[in-house]
């Protein structure tokens, strides 16, 4: 037997069909087998609770950051930056078991922590992340406006003036995850003087910088969302981002982070063929399990054939970050093909799951609903095709 396929305490997920995971090391295996074992035990138990209250479970930031495994891209003196095909796996394992949990871990040590990183001065870097990689500093990534989603790019009406040793900014963001609580806010803002998009860092307690929670959310209801006003904004100029002077630099952050939807999908597809399952092997109609009906199974296969083709992409994915090779349009196609696939099995699974499947306690209707976030954020299905296919035609057919 290989080392590879010799078993261990991470053990196979039933949603890897082709063991996936074990491309990883076994100290890589290791570290996301204690991730597993703390998101069953601690965040599993409250996950419904909170998702149903909209309550955002703060009692366990401190127990995450014991974990060491924010900002697992970065480089720290003691700790050398992960391969993105072990941090996506970790990404995966948030999502299985809860999606607003991995969102708001996402936004943190993805957005948030990947913005430093990659437009950071070596200042600011040294400044911010180790805080963040422990997390006693939080952090939020204010992109969306709210009349500029898919449009961000040319819609984006936040300014940025520079005024002595001060930035002013000037205007509003929507759907800013962790912002209602964060300490660290990127905040993209069109500068007055150049017309181009600048990054700032604006720290908790700023004088004009307000985010207020959305209500009446119906997916992710656990991720605090804000809506952000900026009114006359100061900002010390040490904290406009020093490699975050257009655009281009800001996708340079969307383009890992949209690979990173592709994981946060596969991940909660697993967590969808677990819980679909379960209850199939276990609910009994007509004197038998509903497993044993052909149709229950037929939905099982699919699902699981969607998980297994959405993880070989996103493992793919992660390769070809780590190369150093990894282009927009592949992004995009992760993104899109692996939310479409979650978006069909949990339908899929809901109907095996009949009509429990509308009622909170078994879990399902959560993953049901935090679906349709995850295949609208990040770019929605249509403009992620847009790009694709002006990749593979070579003509744009944005306007």
């Amino acid at each position: 037997m290989t080392e590879q396929s010799t078993p261990d305490e991470l053990g196979d997920l039933p949603g890897d069909f082709y063991g996936y995971a074990h491309l990883l090391s076994p100290d890589e295996r290791s570290v996301l087998a204690r991730v597993r074992r703390f998101l069953e035990e601690r965040v599993r138990p409250i996950a419904l609770d909170q998702w149903e209250k909209a309550e955002f479970p703060h009692h366990l930031v401190p127990e995450i950051a014991e974990l060491d495994i924010a900002g697992l891209a970065v480089d720290f003196p003691d700790r050398k930056a992960a391969g993105k095909l072990f941090g996506s796996f970790i990404a995966a394992e948030f999502a299985r078991v809860d999606a607003s949990i991995a969102t708001f871990f996402g936004v943190h040590t993805g957005l948030a922590m990947g913005t430093i990183d990659q437009c950071g001065s070596d200042e600011q870097r040294d400044r911010w992340l180790p805080r963040m990689r422990t997390m006693e500093a939080i952090g939020s990534f204010g992109l969306t406006e709210p009349n500029g989603g898919s449009d961000v790019a040319g819609g984006l009406h936040t300014t940025a003036r520079r005024d002595g040793d001060t930035w002013v900014l000037d205007g509003a963001k929507r759907w800013i995850g962790n912002a209602t609580f964060a300490d660290l806010n990127i905040i993209w803002a069109r500068d007055e003087a150049d017309g181009h998009v600048k990054g700032f860092v604006v720290e908790k307690g700023t004088p004009g910088f307000t985010a207020r929670k959305i209500e009446r959310k119906t997916a992710l209801r656990t991720v605090q969302n804000a809506d952000i006003e900026l009114v006359g904004c100061r900002v010390p100029a040490e904290n406009k981002l020093a490699k975050a002077n257009s655009f281009r630099d800001t996708g340079r952050v969307l383009r890992a982070t949209r690979g990173g939807v592709a994981w946060s999908a596969v991940g909660a597809m697993m967590g969808t063929f677990e819980l679909a399952r379960d209850y199939a092997v276990t609910r009994e109609q007509f004197g038998r399990p509903i497993a044993k009906f052909q149709l229950v199974q037929e939905h099982l296969a699919t699902i699981v054939g969607n998980v297994t083709s959405s993880l070989g992409m996103a493992v793919r994915v992660a390769q070809l970050q780590d190369q150093g090779i990894f282009r927009d349009e592949q992004a995009a196609l992760a993104k899109l093909f692996c939310t479409t696939r979650l978006r069909a099995s949990v339908a899929r699974a809901r109907e095996i799951f009949g009509g429990n499947g509308i009622v909170l306690d078994y879990e399902i209707a959560k993953v049901f609903n935090d679906a349709e976030a995850l295949y609208s954020y990040e770019g929605t299905r249509e403009i992620n095709s847009l790009i694709v296919g002006r990749a593979v035609t070579g003509l744009g057919a944005f306007v």
